[in-house]
């Protein structure tokens, strides 16, 4: 699920300006910017010489003598993450910062047990505007799930351990998500196996605020309160997200939940007595009880049936976008309206294409309320406007479309003359067309990193303008592109991370920096 709430008013229309570049400033050289910014002439407000400093480096990285070249490559058996200049190798044992020319080891854990490896970890930046207890909090940490239920706390820049949660021995926790990022996050357990007419309980959910790290609830989802049919439940943005066999989406409020369920407040470090035991909470062997316990079903706000359980909302007014369950709809996603459920006008989005992998569909990430549908050959940019009454309309603001020749009835002629037709079109995937298949959106420089595979493996990232969708310009990728591997890509600022999941669990991590071409400078001169 996408960044949204249910059950809310539906806020008024607004205009969010984006980047460097708002819509009403003209775009000045870095000459000016420079001689601007060394004289002060900004807004008086403290962001300015900060997007002052975006402006001048979009505009390096726009400019057609910049490239990006490949500074690092990294082998692993284990998977490699990536996150806000920190690349984590082992099970996020080892730490490589990519802010430098080249990334540098920042810092490298002890060896442990696969009882004490990392499962799964989140990077916390430090709040602004908020006075915390420990100096510590103001400083960016891992939130690090450790697989013998252990939460730890540990410096972004040193990986010392700064403080540690012991979660429960009744379940086995392994995933870590934002509720709401960077000020409450879930830890989720595993699902448990059920015997039938024994236990109803399916999974555990652990919610905390961060920094200062704070116990909110533990929460079991259970079939006797939400049904047979329950197939998994999450929590995002407020919201109890749960999830049914027969591609229904439920959603509750957490914050009902919490007032009307909540058994005792607890908090970490301090002594409780539950059930005849006392301990300190969140200390071994006593862990975190379950002091949210839902006995019946609360309110429902919000529901809806679709394919998959594929669900999201976004956009201004406030949208959900599902495809039915019909089998006659599957390939195509339906936009409505959250308030009252109506489809919008031009509300079904369906990309005609025949490929071996279907397009996808979601809402912007630049918080524009806009919404990006991908296909294998053509971007289209969507924005949900008001129309006459109460119902609104989608509309395309631009699209992206690949460079292809379609070759329906290709003619080719054998070493012995003879000539072969092709009857019949290749696929909208095909590895020897121009196919896109990643969208990376740089928030700071606002800009839209589209990766296109070509023949033989080749792949470019075609850089294009946020607002306009006007292509800027293209970076080759030094290594070549499998399209049967598991590929991610991550482009922020002067840096493109590129990491691929290759056979027998091979990962690979290729890093990119920004570098100035002279070629063409020096054979003018």
């Amino acid at each position: 699920m996408s960044s949204g709430a249910a059950g809310i008013q539906t806020p008024a229309k607004r205009t969010v300006k984006h980047g460097p570049y708002p819509a009403s400033e003209k775009k000045r050289s870095v000459c000016h910017s420079l001689s601007s910014r060394s004289v002060g002439l900004f807004k008086n407000d403290a962001g300015a010489l900060y997007r002052e400093n975006l402006t001048v480096l979009r505009s390096l990285v726009c400019q057609d003598t910049t490239t990006f070249r490949n500074v690092w490559t990294k082998r692993s058996k284990s998977p490699i993450e990536y996150e806000k200049g920190r690349i984590y190798l082992e099970n996020y044992r080892c730490c490589y910062s990519s802010i430098a020319l080249k990334p540098e080891l920042l810092y490298e854990l002890p060896k442990c047990s696969k009882l004490e490896k990392i499962e799964d970890a989140l990077l916390c930046e430090c709040p602004l505007g908020e006075t915390l207890p420990k100096s510590s909090d103001h400083k960016p940490c891992l939130l690090a799930l450790t697989a013998n239920n252990w939460l730890y706390r540990l410096s972004a820049q040193t990986g010392a351990l700064l403080e540690s949660v012991y979660l429960s021995s009744q379940y086995k926790f392994r995933y870590l998500e934002w509720d709401v990022p960077q000020e409450t996050m879930v830890i989720k357990s595993v699902q448990k196996k059920l015997v039938p007419m024994t236990r109803h309980a399916l999974l555990c959910l652990a919610v905390f605020r961060v920094l200062p790290l704070t116990l909110l609830g533990m929460l079991e989802i259970n079939k006797r309160v939400f049904g047979k049919s329950v197939v998994d439940a999450m929590i995002s943005h407020g919201l109890l997200i749960v999830t049914h066999s027969m591609g229904l989406v439920r959603l509750y409020s957490l914050e009902h939940i919490t007032e009307q369920f909540m058994l005792k407040k607890l908090v970490l470090g301090e002594k409780s007595e539950w059930n005849g035991t006392t301990g300190l909470v969140g200390e071994a062997p006593f862990g975190i009880p379950l002091n949210i316990q839902i006995k019946d079903c609360p309110p429902l706000l919000f529901e809806v049936s679709c394919l998959e359980n594929a669900f999201q909302i976004g956009g201004f007014p406030y949208h959900y976008i599902i495809t039915p369950k019909q089998k006659r709809q599957k390939g195509s996603y339906h936009i409505c309206s959250l308030k009252d459920n109506k489809l919008a006008k031009n509300g079904v989005q369906f990309m005609e294409c025949c490929s071996l992998e279907s397009d996808w569909i979601y809402f912007h990430p630049d918080d524009s309320g806009r919404i990006v549908h991908v296909g294998p050959n053509q971007i289209n940019v969507l924005k949900v406007e008001e129309a006459q009454g109460s119902q609104c309309q989608v509309v395309q603001d631009f699209a992206i479309a690949a460079k292809r020749e379609n070759k329906v009835n290709a003619v080719t002629v054998t070493a012995s003359g003879r000539v072969v037709k092709t009857r019949f079109k290749q696929l909208d995937d095909d590895p020897d067309q121009e196919t896109f298949r990643i969208v990376e959106y740089e928030g700071e420089l606002d800009l839209l990193a589209v990766i296109q595979t070509e023949t033989e493996g080749k792949a470019l990232i075609g850089l294009y303008d946020n607002q306009t969708g006007a292509v800027i310009k293209d970076i080759a990728l030094a290594e070549s592109w499998d399209v049967t591997y598991s590929q991610v890509l991550f482009f922020e600022r002067d840096t493109i991370v590129h990491i691929e999941q290759a056979l027998n669990s091979n990962f690979n991590c290729y890093v990119y920096k920004m570098t100035r071409d002279t070629t063409d400078e020096k054979e003018q001169q």
